[in-house]
């Protein structure tokens, strides 16, 4: 059978794995950021749409006639797309939580650049581990993972049977719980490093007490700041492979629910 006469009946099924497609979009990493025009991806949504409806095309699927039980359908599968970006976007989130909680005992807490990304302020360090947790999500190709699990969206959870477990709150309070978790062990040597310096200082202010201890303090804590910050990027890394890792089980934990 062709396509178009395929859609031109099943106008609503398409419609459906549509909406799916758009809400994962809205606040996936990557296919989420600002940087990519609406348009472009509206046509990315559309051109996955125009994949997969062959895939999923099932002539026993029930359209309602109705607006309203229609409209009903259209948010649920919306919620699932929103859902998928949300969990996978928690990572950068949690990234720049540490970044700021870092340039706060740093001394970069008045210093804020601006994201293109997401459009908004965020702390200096927070970017730069921002970016970076980017860049190594592309080069571990988390992208064709939020694919692949959209794919497997449409599998585990069928058009027009999406059902909104009460579990799914204890679910993102557990992932949330999680990522301040995360975002406090990445910011531990950096913090540990600081707070050794500020004892050193407290303890030079005590013995020598015509020493001005804020001129001293100030550089001398972003020097150290930063360079412990150095020496920890390899295992921030290393780490950021693991939260991947449990992003992707989150994910499939969450579409199992919806089921």
């Amino acid at each position: 059978m062709d396509i178009f006469s395929m859609m031109e009946g099943q106008l609503g099924v398409f419609l459906l794995i549509f909406t799916r497609v758009s809400g994962m979009f809205v606040t996936a990493p990557v296919f989420g950021s600002r940087n990519l025009p609406v348009y472009a991806k509206a046509g990315l949504a559309l051109a996955l749409t125009y994949i997969l409806f062959p895939l999923f095309f099932n002539t026993d699927i029930q359209i309602p006639d109705a607006i309203l039980p229609y409209s009903l359908l259209v948010l649920k599968e919306f919620v699932v797309g929103l859902l998928l970006g949300f969990v996978s976007s928690m990572v950068f989130y949690t990234v720049q939580m540490s970044g700021h909680l870092l340039d706060m005992q740093i001394g970069f807490g008045i210093v804020n650049t601006i994201d293109p990304t997401n459009g908004q302020q965020i702390p200096l360090v927070g970017n730069f581990k921002y970016i970076l947790a980017l860049l190594i999500f592309l080069a571990i190709n988390g992208h064709h993972v939020l694919l692949a699990a959209l794919f497997s969206s449409f599998k585990m959870i069928p058009l027009t049977q999406v059902i909104l477990h009460n579990t799914l709150a204890d679910i993102f309070v557990d992932i949330i719980s999680q990522s301040f978790v995360i975002a406090f062990k990445i910011c531990i040597p950096v913090i540990v490093a600081l707070l050794l310096m500020d004892i050193a200082l407290g303890i030079l202010a005590r013995t020598m007490p015509q020493m001005n201890i804020f001129v001293v303090g100030i550089p001398g804590k972003i020097i150290i700041g930063v360079f412990v910050l150095s020496l920890a990027l390899p295992f921030y890394i290393l780490f950021l492979e693991v939260a991947f890792n449990g992003m992707y089980s989150d994910i499939y934990r969450i579409l199992s629910n919806l089921s």
